[in-house]
């Protein structure tokens, strides 16, 4: 397994264009400025400030790159669907995200961070069901699940399955708590599986 405590924070960008060279493989980690993407993030890789977290949604702004070994990277998207930010920097930030998603070609698979307790919102289902349409492997990790029971965390985790069912695709996943570690080595092993299987050369 890949050792995620010597990721490195490798790069940011406004855009595309001034990202690195579009080769090896990246996984990137999308979803809503409040879901606890980046602390997932963190949690995962075991360094508390490895990406920016804030008490204030939205801090994520840029694309940010992750170098967890030679050419195997994660990527912290900007944050969608809630921010107290201008109208024209929301179009700014939504523009950066459509573009990576649709042009990139290093992208080899997605992580989409929802609060366990208010999943499947529009922008979440969004991103989901173009991961469906670009044949990308999809990691639904279900944020804060510290916040329920443990059979609260299994119902909640079973009825997302049930509504994804509508997306017709096979996803994993995996009930997350930065606080408690929870769900972590899950994690760590299907992103190792991914790094390890999913490359240019051989898009299965």
């Amino acid at each position: 397994m890949l050792d995620f405590r010597k990721t490195r924070f490798l790069t940011s960008s406004p855009d595309l264009k001034h990202l690195p060279p579009d080769a090896g493989v990246e996984i990137a980690f999308a979803g809503r400025s409040n879901s606890g993407k980046s602390s997932a993030l963190n949690a995962i890789c075991d360094q508390q400030g490895l990406a920016k977290t804030s008490r204030t949604p939205g801090r994520t702004r840029l694309i940010n790159l992750f170098e967890v070994a030679p050419q195997c990277c994660l990527v912290d998207l900007p944050g969608y669907g809630y921010a107290a930010v201008s109208e024209s920097m929301k179009r700014d930030w939504q523009k950066s995200l459509s573009a990576y998603l649709q042009k990139r070609q290093a992208l080899r698979g997605i992580v989409v961070t929802m609060d366990i307790r208010h999943p499947l919102k529009d922008h979440d289902r969004l991103i989901i069901d173009w991961s469906l349409a670009a044949n990308l492997p999809a990691l639904i990790l279900l944020t804060k699940a510290d916040k329920l029971g443990t059979n609260a965390r299994r119902q909640a985790a079973a009825q997302v399955r049930d509504l994804l069912s509508e997306f017709g695709g096979n996803f994993t996943i995996i009930p997350f708590s930065a606080l408690r570690k929870i769900g972590i080595a899950e994690t760590r092993a299907i992103l190792t599986s991914w790094f390890m299987t999913l490359n240019p050369e051989d898009p299965a």
